[in-house]
């Protein structure tokens, strides 16, 4: 299956017009990324709540872990380092957290609200390998940017 990523944003877009509270963005965008495409097994969002933390935010799929540490795994290197992270192989990545034994290969996004602040990060784990394309994290990105630019 391959996203429409246009009528995906206009989608998100519409749905979240004059939206200002981050959980009720986020609730919105998991649901319309998770449903999007087949790679997709688990989607969903870890915020950020003190220094160095994230928590478990709006998800679907099955269960995540509650709580990562900047200085742990894929969303915490995307945390730490405010770029996105594309793994072929959750195995080959140092430090890899395994929420989930089924996934083999993980996209996540930062997630900035207006003011430039780090609020989250956007996780999608995939049970297929290399399922992740630049394309993918190109749009996404976008997505995210247009949905929490208003965010508080």
């Amino acid at each position: 299956m391959s996203i429409d990523y246009a009528t995906l944003a206009k989608t998100i877009a519409a749905l979240t017009a004059g939206e200002t509270d981050a959980v009720s963005l986020m609730a919105t965008v998991t649901c319309e990324v998770h449903h999007a495409d087949d790679r997709f097994d688990w989607t969903g969002f870890y915020r950020v709540v003190g220094p160095e933390l994230l928590k478990i935010g709006p998800y679907q799929g099955g269960h995540g872990c509650l709580v990562i540490p900047f200085s742990r795994g894929v969303c915490g290197a995307c945390a730490r380092t405010g770029q996105v992270q594309r793994v072929a192989d959750v195995e080959d990545f140092p430090g890899h957290i395994a929420c989930a034994s089924s996934t083999r290969s993980e996209l996540v996004l930062p997630v900035r609200d207006g003011a430039g602040r780090l609020i989250a990060v956007f996780d999608i784990d995939s049970d297929q390998p290399d399922a992740f394309t630049p394309e993918d994290a190109t749009a996404l990105q976008a997505i995210l940017d247009g949905a929490f630019h208003n965010a508080t």
